[in-house]
């Protein structure tokens, strides 16, 4: 992974951008510290199916009667 200090990542934010696309991750140091990185966005394809799995799961889920969620919280703090 290629690191680069903020201020150069602020300088040349469209490359670094395009560098990512293209597959290559990159790490942004404030400091000297690695604080955060640039990656390809396919590498989050997963997160589309969970969150579709979730709401197909949310659609069949029938509701709880009687049950609240200021009735979990209570319940969870005993």
């Amino acid at each position: 992974m290629r690191k680069v200090g903020l201020f150069e990542a602020k300088q040349k934010l469209s490359e670094l951008v395009e560098r990512a696309g293209r597959g290559e991750a990159i790490g942004i140091t404030r400091r000297g510290k690695l604080t955060a990185v640039i990656g390809p966005a396919h590498a989050d394809d997963h997160l589309e199916e969970i969150f579709e799995g979730m709401e197909r799961i949310r659609k069949c889920a029938k509701p709880l009667r009687g049950v609240t969620i200021k009735g979990l919280i209570e319940e969870g703090r005993m």
